[in-house]
């Protein structure tokens, strides 16, 4: 069954529809499960369409997934710079409202053995998660050097276990089929910052 191209709007051109379709089947397949034919399918795209903007499902599936990284750092970024002290910035992150049950659309794939494997797939995925690490390391020394945490804390590492603790409360979520999981992993993070401050 196609889909009627005003789903996307009348000025999205194939192109687009293929890899927004593309990103919602990693999303929601993985890598194995999403076939061209399925990309076809959800894009209402031809076969012809699909291989004319693209070489094969590998090269729209990167595409794919370097929009779901640069969709995710732009609207991490927002937040991080936003007003407030280092911690406010840092609560609304991870406070925000998520598609919780569905996962990461990044962080699913590191559990994809097919993306993994590929150094190309996977590159994206490891620069995302280098960045967001990064990022809220300088929010942490931010917050170190404001007297808002302790003087020993070490931002990376710190950082390193927020973004460990977002990614693992996907799963406990999924795993119990209940967000209250990962509201509750939110919590207990916060808690802990908490205990760091003056």
């Amino acid at each position: 069954m196609s889909v009627p191209t005003s789903m996307y709007g009348l000025g999205v051109d194939k192109r687009e529809r293929l890899i927004e379709s593309t990103r919602e089947l990693l999303w929601e397949r993985g890598y194995v499960g999403t076939s061209p034919k399925a990309i076809q399918e959800r894009s209402g795209a031809g076969q012809g369409s699909m291989y004319h903007h693209f070489q094969g499902k590998s090269e729209l599936a990167l595409a794919a997934i370097g929009r779901d990284a640069e969709d995710l750092r732009a609207r991490a970024e927002a937040e991080f710079a936003g007003p407030g002290t280092a911690i406010e910035r840092i609560t609304v992150y991870v406070r925000r409202e998520r598609d919780i049950l569905k996962g990461c659309p990044v962080g699913k794939l590191t559990q994809d053995p097919e993306v993994m494997a590929d150094p190309e797939l996977r590159k994206p995925v490891e620069e995302y998660f280098g960045w967001l690490t990064g990022r809220l390391a300088e929010l942490f020394d931010e917050g170190r050097a404001a007297g808002e945490l302790a003087p020993e804390l070490d931002p990376l590492a710190t950082a390193t276990a927020l973004v460990a603790m977002l990614q693992g409360g996907y799963v406990l979520a999924r795993a119990a089929g209940s967000p209250d999981v990962f509201a509750k992993a939110v919590d207990g993070a916060l808690g802990l910052l908490a205990t760091k401050e003056n």
